[in-house]
């Protein structure tokens, strides 16, 4: 990992290379004061979109300067959410999903050039809305005397982004897919945390996310569906673009938030399938 000169940031103002020194910042202060640099001269239409003359595919997230990585099933479980240990395990475990998503979302606006200039809006609002998640996250993380960084996280949305260079199957699988399961999965733990003492402010930050990410995945939903329209005799197939990253990726008896998942654009026979698994 290096660390790009301030005096680089504003090279040329051309979109995509800010945004790759953005993907690259070691710290979340360094990526978030550069975000907020640029989102400005962004919405002020002072950037040019000039593609790059390569894109990177990145071999290691930026966050591995300040995180331990270790497998999936090697990182802290949240065992007792009745303690401050399991609660801050729980916070820790989000911030880690929504720093991941900033990325995620900036990825999309370096990845795919030439897009339409709605797709960049559209995903600078998304990293915008995951950096006030991640803080808020952080903020209360604080609260139980640890920060961001403290426990080992893995490193499997960014895997997965990495296996989806290409739009629609990037859109199918990290909005679609995983964000998706997010709606179900949020929507699961604050109903847990309902019988727990003492996780009020818990709650109505998972609430927050929830409400905000069902238009995070509906924004994934309109350019996986731009994707297909623009490709011939092709089978814009969901279930069989996810399994041919990941096979096996739909479990059975899955509890599914219906609801979220309608008002993000799934189809109604989309999620009757989801719900036969």
């Amino acid at each position: 990992m290096f660390i790009i000169p301030m005096i680089q940031f504003s090279m040329k103002n051309n979109f995509f290379n800010n945004i790759y020194n953005i993907l690259i910042a070691a710290t979340p202060k360094e990526k978030f004061e550069q975000f907020e640099t640029i989102y400005k001269i962004f919405l002020d239409n002072k950037l040019t979109f000039e593609p790059t003359k390569t894109i990177e595919v990145f071999t290691q997230p930026a966050f591995q300067s300040f995180c331990t990585i270790v497998d999936s099933k090697k990182v802290p479980q949240r065992k007792n959410l009745a303690t401050n240990e399991g609660k801050a395990i729980l916070l820790h475990a989000v911030a880690h999903i929504e720093y991941s998503a900033i990325d995620l979302a900036l990825d999309a606006c370096y990845r795919f050039q030439n897009m339409p200039k709605e797709f960049y809006i559209d995903w600078m609002e998304v990293a915008e809305d995951e950096i006030r998640h991640f803080n808020m996250i952080n903020q209360q993380l604080e609260s139980y005397d640890m920060k961001y960084g403290d426990l080992a996280v893995h490193q499997g949305l960014f895997d997965a982004s990495m296996k989806t260079l290409e739009l629609i199957p990037r859109m199918a699988l990290i909005p679609r897919y995983m964000e998706a399961n997010g709606l179900d999965a949020n929507a699961m733990m604050i109903q847990k945390l309902k019988s727990v003492p003492n996780t009020k402010e818990i709650i109505e930050l998972l609430n927050i996310i929830l409400e905000e990410e069902v238009d995070h995945v509906k924004k994934g939903d309109v350019w996986y569906k731009y994707g297909c329209s623009k490709k011939e005799n092709f089978s814009c197939d969901y279930f069989k673009i996810v399994n041919s990253v990941y096979p096996n990726s739909f479990k059975k008896n899955k509890y599914i938030n219906i609801e979220a998942r309608k008002a993000a654009g799934f189809s109604d026979k989309e999620i009757e399938t989801l719900l036969q698994f």
